[in-house]
């Protein structure tokens, strides 16, 4: 073991101050991460948790974000020409005044809400893969919608009661986890549902369309060779490259790239304030040790490498530390039922990040090595 880890197992409490500074500086990037991912997860819930193997969006769509929809109904046929393809799915969706039925001496609530229709059917596409067979079976029953347990309460309704969307009689059937919108609202049904209440919008117009194939380790291959035969009438997706697409445009937004640039900017100023100086502190009260290190021959260039990996290992311990505050604040948000997603790609760049500002640290501290004079020992 070397001797900057023994100096920090052995006096931890004098840099537990930097490892709680590291660890709130990447819980605050983190936090916000996962926040924000976590919301664009919730937008797209339907797709990434759908059995299709490749996602039709329109030409110029760079995301399910921009440009999902809106494709001319021809393109079906053209996609089923395709001796790969074994089903195709539309993700319909329109919006609706949803209104509660309250009983006697309740508050009637009117919201609008977001509407996207599946087919509740066994091999369907649009039936995502954590739907059970109990609740394929409740959306079978017309009328019959499905809500996400964090809009109940915003919609004043519960499992089995009445309600309306545009005037029309619906029944809450069914309640779904890990569904949530944060924006508004969001209520699923069947097809036949959204045709019976007339929300099924144009016919000549349609998208996004989620494809199954007969082989899906032949995904890559079906995908290039419908965009080969597109014409400029639409873009094929796999399920997975789709997913990286939305994940990168939640970042582009600005006001997300604002806040993070913030977290980040602060995440720096307290790590960098707070570890140096405790950093120094630390060493300041060692430095008669660090003066025996010079009085037996050991180099200023040692001690300073010494310093330094007793700041990258504060790193790790800080690093340690924001895993362990991440994991907890996730759990809490899943207990709520508010979704958080960790790219990996982000989770290694916070990681960096942290060493980075331990090690600023780490040089911000070594001027203090000057004092380790040896004929301080004989004061």
């Amino acid at each position: 073991m070397s001797l900057a880890l023994a100096t920090l197992i052995y006096e931890w409490r004098r840099y537990l101050a930097a490892v709680i500074a590291l660890a709130f500086s990447g819980l605050l990037v983190l936090a916000q991460v996962g926040m924000f991912m976590g919301i664009g997860k919730a937008f797209s819930a339907q797709i990434d948790r759908s059995p299709a193997d490749i996602i039709v969006l329109g030409p110029k769509a760079e995301s399910l974000f921009s440009g999902g929809g809106g494709m001319p109904a021809r393109i079906k046929p053209m996609i089923y020409m395709n001796q790969d393809v074994a089903a195709i799915g539309e993700m319909a969706g329109n919006g609706a005044m949803f209104q509660n039925d309250p009983g006697p001496g309740k508050k009637r609530q009117r919201d609008f809400v977001q509407i996207f229709a599946l087919d509740p059917y066994p091999g369907s596409p649009t039936l995502p893969t954590d739907y059970t067979e109990q609740m394929r079976v409740a959306l079978l029953e017309p009328y019959s919608i499905a809500i996400d347990r964090t809009a109940l309460g915003k919609l004043g309704v519960k499992l089995g009661d009445k309600a309306s969307l545009n005037g029309k009689t619906v029944k809450i059937g069914l309640v779904l986890t890990n569904y949530p919108n944060m924006a508004q609202a969001t209520v699923y049904m069947s097809r036949d549902t959204l045709r019976l209440l007339g929300l099924n919008g144009r016919s000549d117009r349609i998208g996004p369309l989620m494809v199954g194939l007969k082989n899906p380790a032949r995904a890559e291959i079906v995908r290039d060779q419908l965009n080969a035969h597109a014409d400029g009438a639409y873009r094929a997706w796999t399920r997975s490259e789709l997913a990286n697409a939305n994940q990168g445009s939640m970042m582009k937004e600005n006001i997300i790239g604002l806040m993070l640039g913030f977290s980040v900017f602060l995440g720096l100023l307290i790590g960098v304030g707070i570890t140096s100086q405790t950093l120094r502190g630390a060493i300041l009260a060692n430095i008669k040790e660090f003066a025996s290190l010079r009085a037996l021959g050991v180099s200023m260039g040692s001690l300073r490498a010494i310093v330094m990996e007793l700041s990258f290992w504060v790193g790790v311990a800080g690093l340690m530390a924001t895993g362990l505050l991440t994991a907890g604040i996730a759990a809490l948000a899943a207990k709520g039922g508010v979704p958080m997603a960790f790219p990996l790609i982000l989770v290694l760049l916070t990681g960096a990040f942290l060493l980075i500002i331990a090690l600023l640290s780490g040089m911000l501290a070594l001027g203090i090595l000057k004092k380790s004079q040896p004929a301080d020992l004989l004061r």
